[in-house]
């Protein structure tokens, strides 16, 4: 048939059998089928979602940790505190010998956590008279004698052979406000209060919650959360969603590192202890190399010869080599 034969015979009505069709009727069936399927798959598959943790459900679930935990803050004692830029000057970060990338950033999101998280959030509000003259007694004294009273009371509070965490072991004058502020602060949380007022006193709005994590991370609850959900490092929490779902699975050439011990170690001192206080920075110059193998594999005499001499290319394209031939 002729390409004008062709042509004229498309051009002619059509005389054939017809039927009647509604376009309308099979996108409504189709878009309730979808949703139907997309609600009982999501259902089924679907991430549960958790309730967000909060300082009152720390308060009212681990006081004595909120506490505790309140201390270390005041007493500069805190993983937060210690922890170094991009927060603050106390620590040095993370680095692979002379290379520190935390160090030579610096600090460009200033934290401070003896103000941010405790002295701050209960000035923000009205406080009870025995809290509002701690604040007085507190903000009235010099850095020093500041870090004096903490320091001491954070001593007694977390001496194994005293108090041993117990509040009520202290003896009576360690710490000055210190135990006061603490209480106080306790009590704002347990009221919700401290929910509302610790990422910017005043701000209604806020998309930055650094400094709730922070503080979150400093005590056991938020800890304790993540080993119930299976997202510890050592459980390949990275790429797990909440409950040990399976979720982020591009994650695993990371993951995998946290695994092996000596990323993981419990040790204090020796090479274990440097990889593991390290691990995150070691862990990602290691992918940064294997990346690299991966962009310049072309160029390197020997992995580039690895196609030819193991040909599993052959075997996925194998229709096409047999045709070849």
């Amino acid at each position: 048939m002729s390409a004008t034969t062709q042509e004229t015979l498309e051009r002619e009505p059509w005389t054939g059998p017809t039927r009647h069709y509604d376009i309308v009727k099979e996108g409504v069936i189709a878009t309730f089928v979808v949703l139907v399927l997309t609600v009982v798959l999501a259902a089924i598959f679907s991430s549960p979602d958790d309730p967000a943790l909060t300082f009152q459900g720390w308060a009212k679930s681990a006081p004595d940790n909120l506490y505790a935990t309140t201390v270390a803050e005041l007493a500069g004692t805190s993983d937060s505190a210690t922890y170094g830029p991009p927060y603050n000057t106390n620590g040095d970060g993370q680095a692979i010998g002379p290379i520190a990338p935390q160090k030579w950033a610096g600090v460009h999101q200033p934290v401070d956590p003896p103000n941010d998280f405790v002295i701050n959030p209960l000035s923000s509000q009205q406080q009870p008279a025995d809290v509002a003259d701690a604040l007085v007694t507190w903000t009235s004294a010099s850095a020093d004698v500041q870090a004096g009273w903490a320091t001491r009371y954070d001593t007694a509070l977390n001496d194994p052979q005293g108090a041993n965490g117990d509040a009520t072991k202290v003896p009576a004058g360690v710490g000055g406000p210190v135990p006061t502020l603490a209480t106080g602060l306790v009590a704002m949380a347990t009221s919700g209060a401290l929910d509302s007022v610790l990422p910017a006193p005043g701000q209604f709005f806020t998309t930055d919650n650094t400094k709730q994590i922070l503080f979150l991370g400093d005590g056991s609850y938020l800890d304790d959360a993540g080993t119930a959900n299976h997202l510890q490092g050592n459980e390949w929490g990275m790429m797990n969603e909440t409950g040990n779902f399976p979720g982020q699975q591009w994650l695993a050439p990371f993951s995998f590192w946290y695994q092996l011990p000596i990323f993981n170690s419990d040790a204090t001192t020796g090479v274990a202890a440097t990889m593991t206080a390290n691990a995150d920075i070691y862990i990602l110059a290691i992918i940064a190399v294997m990346m690299l193998l991966v962009i310049f594999l072309p160029y390197i005499p020997g992995l580039r010869s690895i196609p030819r001499w193991i040909p599993l290319h052959k075997l996925v394209w194998r229709d096409y080599y047999r045709s070849r031939k």
